[in-house]
């Protein structure tokens, strides 16, 4: 039986912050993305090779908040890297896939 996996709460919000993000500044994420944050959002279920598929993003991704353009942590003027990072739940997110790929070795 394959382990799966609930995201929580704070998870969903931040997904939800960055799709909001994302339609209003035209910017941030690709259709993969998206296509997360509206399963995370909705607190769909996971299962390992999305945990992992979460984790190889942050850690592909970290350089991002070194950015220049329009600014990390924005709601005002969000960089691209920053929109993109709450599509897939944000620090929170990080922390939670770092913490379940490690537990289950993905």
């Amino acid at each position: 039986m394959a382990t799966t996996f609930k995201p929580n709460e704070k998870m969903a919000a931040n997904a939800k912050r960055g799709l909001k993000l994302r339609e209003k500044f035209n910017r941030g994420g690709s259709d993969v993305g998206v296509r997360r944050a509206n399963q995370l959002a909705g607190q769909g279920v996971l299962d390992e090779f999305d945990v992992k598929s979460m984790h190889s993003y942050f850690a592909r991704h970290a350089v991002d908040k070194d950015g220049t353009t329009h600014e990390w942590n924005s709601y005002t003027d969000p960089s691209a890297g920053y929109v993109a990072w709450l599509l897939w739940v944000g620090d929170a997110g990080k922390a939670w896939a770092d913490r379940h790929s490690s537990k289950h070795g993905t």
